[in-house]
């Protein structure tokens, strides 16, 4: 199982089962040379998306990152989704999305000379306070 468990909620599975029925009216509709059919499945489509972001906002999907393997079941729902999950597209078009404590720029890299003949290169974050973890690798 993956690190991040993406996906394994009640939201992600309804979403793809209901985009999967409308795709297959869509592609019957274009065998079938039906404009309606095809529309009706592109429908089906976009109810999908609007049926999984529901169940999102609702606590049954999950927020993007990590997670406690405690969280991993489909059957857990979600506490903290009614005030938005940070990093979320869905939860801030709700408009819960929650904004981060700081900003994060990283001005130009600058070369400085110390007269020994070595070149220090770095660059300079500004506003991301104790968050700043650039040039860490991975964390």
């Amino acid at each position: 199982m993956s690190l991040y468990d993406e996906g394994h909620t009640v939201a992600g599975w309804t979403g793809v089962a209901l985009a999967t029925v409308g795709t297959s009216v869509a592609g019957a509709g274009v065998c079938a040379g039906s404009g309606v059919l095809v529309g009706t499945g592109l429908g089906g489509v976009v109810l999908s998306g609007l049926v999984t972001w529901v169940l999102h906002l609702a606590g049954w999907g999950k927020p993007p990152g990590v997670r406690p393997r405690a969280e991993w079941g489909m059957r857990v729902r979600d506490a903290h989704a009614r005030g938005g999950h940070p990093g979320c597209l869905g939860c801030r078009l709700a408009g819960r999305g929650r904004r981060s404590d700081g900003a994060l720029s990283v001005a130009a890299a600058s070369v400085v000379r110390d007269g020994t003949g070595v070149e220090v290169r770095g660059a300079a974050v500004v506003g991301a306070g104790a968050r700043a973890d650039v040039g860490r690798g991975a964390s």
